[in-house]
């Protein structure tokens, strides 16, 4: 946990194993970020286009009613061809296996390398309502000004 936070604002606890020596312990870079960093323990290249999982070297416990989300970090989005390719990743709190990130190297044609401690991606927690199905007659469902408007509806004129 960064020095930056005081225990007592931590109110969720989200429990967290390293499995592998070379992991790093999430932490928050600053009081008041939103998500604590992911880093790799492997060293890869991504061809092109290519999309492949980058270990973390952990395993969590997410309460139940929440989620981690694996998100991009804006300097990588910003200064690299490397993306998140599932963004936003969900990890579900029944999941106990270990931790991985699926980024994606966006550039035409240059290989990109991932090393060991490089950052990967963000995680944040977030609270996830649980809904409760309910199965219903189409004519059931409630109509709306939108309607089956879809994809883009509200730029048409026409």
């Amino acid at each position: 946990m960064s020095k930056n936070y005081k225990e007592e604002n931590v109110k969720i606890p989200l429990k967290i194993a390293k499995v592998d020596s070379l992991a790093f312990m999430p932490e928050y870079a600053k009081e008041g970020d939103a998500g604590f960093d992911l880093y790799s323990v492997e060293c890869k290249a991504l061809k092109p286009f290519e999309t492949k999982v980058f270990k973390t070297g952990l395993k969590m416990e997410i309460p139940f009613g929440y989620e981690v989300q694996i998100r991009p970090t804006s300097g990588k989005s910003l200064k690299t061809h490397l993306r998140v390719a599932n963004s936003p990743g969900t990890i579900d709190s029944g999941y106990r296996g270990e931790v991985g990130v699926i980024i994606q190297n966006t550039h035409p044609k240059s290989n990109i390398n991932i090393n060991i401690g490089e950052r990967l991606a963000q995680g944040v927690l977030k609270k996830v309502p649980i809904a409760k199905i309910v199965e219903v007659d189409e004519s059931e469902l409630n109509e709306t000004e939108r309607g089956e408007g879809s994809f883009g509806h509200t730029q048409d004129t026409n």
